[in-house]
């Protein structure tokens, strides 16, 4: 067990019988009053997020995650493929848990999968992917003010902005917490 003032930011807890990955968490002593324990989650299962005041007393349970790379193989359906990169194991994982994920994975790409107590509950890419892009508008020429652009559709349907002089067929780093454009990739 775990007190509220032991948390600190990305500590997985099990809190009102949900399993939650803290964000931010802040210890706030108001003057010459109780202090309280301010903290914001997010739902591992879900991805819902929120926030809650408890007691610096107050104990919650430490939850141990089994994390294994693993590489994602195919779509079937509505179930995502993967292979653990050691046992050769290929568990599906659901829509649900894949979630917004699925925009920026491709063929054996690598992840992290963490399981607990044998069930799958979150899939962590890795804070960036390169993807290639499929279409976008050329560049207009001349057009030098800075900060300038445009949309671009990727090779797995994911839109992002990307600088006017990037064209099609070229390969981009993309950041997966943001979905921003972080720059091209010569291969």
């Amino acid at each position: 067990m775990l007190k509220a003032t032991d948390l600190r930011k990305g500590k997985i807890i099990k809190m009102d019988g949900k399993l939650v990955r803290i964000t931010d968490f802040q210890h706030i002593t108001p003057g010459n009053w109780r202090g309280i324990v301010q903290i914001k989650f997010k739902d591992i299962i879900t991805g819902n997020g929120s926030q809650k005041r408890v007691s610096p007393e107050d104990k919650f349970e430490d939850v141990f995650l089994d994390n294994r790379k693993m590489s994602y193989l195919y779509k079937s359906g509505d179930k995502y493929v993967f292979m653990d990169n050691e046992t050769f194991e290929q568990p599906e994982l659901a829509d649900d848990v894949v979630g917004d994920s699925a925009s920026y994975l491709k063929e054996n790409d690598e992840c992290n999968i963490y399981f607990y107590e044998g069930e799958v509950v979150s899939l962590e890419l890795p804070p960036n992917v390169v993807l290639k892009i499929t279409y976008t508008e050329p560049g207009v020429r001349g057009d030098t003010v800075q900060n300038v652009t445009k949309p671009a559709t990727l090779e797995t349907g994911l839109e992002i902005k990307v600088p006017n002089h990037i064209h099609q067929g070229d390969m981009v780093r993309v950041d997966t917490r943001t979905g921003e454009f972080v720059e091209r990739v010569n291969l």
